[in-house]
């Protein structure tokens, strides 16, 4: 099974945990607005939520692996947010 099939299996959840980001992210501030759009469409395979939702549809979960994969994209862009600002790099 190629990673685009997985992906496909679960892309209801994908879809979901984009709402919760942009939810979450929702602010008056056009740069959190930036950064939002930024994890969601910034490229990428985004393995990361994908491997929280097939986890969390193993174990039976309905709800709470969506918020835990919107949480561990959080935990990532911030981490490469503090690395850019680190290195001096610009948008």
């Amino acid at each position: 099974m190629t990673l685009e099939e997985i992906r496909a299996l679960v892309a209801t959840d994908l879809a979901a945990v984009d709402d919760v980001i942009r939810q979450r992210l929702k602010s008056a501030v056009p740069l959190v607005d930036q950064i939002a759009e930024h994890i969601i469409a910034g490229g990428g395979k985004r393995l990361r939520p994908l491997l929280v939702v097939l986890a969390g549809r193993a174990c039976g979960l309905r709800a709470s692996h969506i918020e835990a994969a919107a949480f561990i994209e959080f935990i990532h862009t911030a981490t490469l947010l503090h690395d850019d600002v680190v290195d001096g790099s610009s948008l």
